[in-house]
């Protein structure tokens, strides 16, 4: 007997069946060959066009330009052969922009994807260099409120950064130049650390004052403000009543250092200088530059 239903719907799931099939060829949803061209990209962008195109507009400084190219190459071919050197040209265009959110992502992402990289280096001295540069600036500022609200994560992560390139790439074309950029950031954080202990040493806050400068100590040897940590460390523990700590403190400062150590420019009041250690007790005291 014949069925009328049957006989209508057959055909119907048929060719529904069909359109999705073509549907699901059409929209990419069983994958491509990732050298296929993307019907959206004009006749001839490969990735290695792509690629081409976006790595002399870096080259040209058109940095922008670059940016819109590798982000296309990396949105359309995220697994070719172009697809890690794009990541990390287009972090160090996003570093040209002062875009560091989105160029240490990108960084972060490639060190993480590419761990046997031979540009590996390079990556960790990029981002080395994007941190470097997105918090060097602040320590510089003339600060009116508490010094201890400032942010040195950046400055930190740039100095831990460099010293990773140094350790796992001590023979890098970039581990000089990281090492030099270190030597500034221990000078700068250690600064900053002072300047912290001083703010604390001003308000009576002698235990904060001792462990920052105690913290200078223990983390950056070398530093030029290391005979004013420790001095300022000995007074911290005096205002404590804990006498036998400032001996201690004192006595490594004359095993490390002498008067003549303190002639450098006094970074907490920037208009002065310490001749001597009784003038720099007597700055901690009074609090008054000369």
């Amino acid at each position: 007997m014949f069925n009328f239903s049957v006989s209508i719907l057959r055909p119907i799931f048929t060719i529904t069946f069909l359109l999705c099939i073509s549907g699901c060829s059409v929209f990419g949803l069983f994958g491509k060959d990732d050298e296929d061209k993307d019907p959206e990209i004009a006749e001839g962008e490969t990735a290695e066009t792509l690629y081409q195109e976006a790595h002399i507009s870096l080259r040209k400084l058109d940095i922008n330009e670059a940016v819109q190219k590798f982000e296309v190459l990396e949105g359309r071919y995220p697994f070719g052969r172009y697809a890690q050197q794009a990541q990390l040209e287009l972090a160090y265009a996003y570093y040209k922009q002062s875009d560091t959110d989105r160029a240490l992502s990108s960084i972060n992402r490639f060190i993480k994807l590419n761990p046997q990289h031979p540009s590996l280096d390079y990556a960790y001295y990029l981002k080395g260099l994007i941190a470097f540069d997105s918090g060097k600036s602040f320590i510089h500022v003339i600060i009116t409120r508490d010094p201890s609200k400032n942010d040195p994560t950046p400055l930190r992560e740039s100095f831990e950064v460099f010293g990773t390139l140094i350790d796992k790439f001590p023979d890098s074309e970039y581990a000089e130049d990281a090492k030099l950029r270190m030597v500034y950031l221990r000078n700068e954080l250690a600064e900053y650390e002072l300047k912290v202990a001083d703010f604390y040493m001003r308000r009576r806050a002698y235990v904060a004052s001792a462990n920052r400068a105690r913290y200078i100590m223990e983390n950056y040897q070398g530093a030029s403000v290391m005979p004013q940590a420790i001095v300022m460390l000995e007074k911290a523990y005096e205002k404590l009543e804990m006498n036998d700590l400032a001996q201690d403190t004192s006595r490594v400062f004359h095993e490390n250092f002498n008067e003549e150590d303190l002639y450098i420019d006094n970074v907490v009041c920037k208009k002065s200088v310490f001749r001597s250690i009784a003038e720099y007790l007597f700055y901690l005291d009074k609090k008054e530059c000369n």
